[in-house]
């Protein structure tokens, strides 16, 4: 069952991963764009991240306050990426701070999974 959840913690990362990096890519390139790769990674994350809420018949117990915290700020990126999909597709601009924040909210999201214990 280990095995099992190490394999989701790795989906999950991955998907993080892909996320995060395809806006670091958008970023250094200074091209505020919303990438069609950005969405399908949210889904892993989110997918994977309520699979690793689920008590795998740990010896401990999960931090429910932090993985709420988590999915929402994971719902506000969905949210943001929604938003800015359809003003990039209307206008073909993204306003910065959509771009912006979608990059600090995924870091954020790292973060809490890090530093929060």
């Amino acid at each position: 069952m280990e095995i099992l959840r190490n394999v989701v913690i790795l989906v999950h990362l991955v998907g993080f991963a892909v996320l995060f990096g395809a806006w670091v890519v958008e970023a250094v390139a200074r091209r505020n764009r919303i990438t069609r790769l950005m969405n399908p990674a949210l889904g892993i994350s989110l997918l994977s991240g309520l699979a690793l809420s689920a008590p795998w018949g740990l010896d401990h117990d999960l931090n429910y306050t932090k993985i709420a915290i988590k999915l929402v700020v994971l719902l506000v990126i969905g949210a943001l990426l929604g938003i800015g999909s359809a003003r990039q597709k209307r206008t073909d601009a993204l306003p910065s701070a959509i771009f912006w924040l979608i990059g600090i909210l995924t870091l954020l999201n790292a973060a809490l999974a890090v530093i929060w214990r």
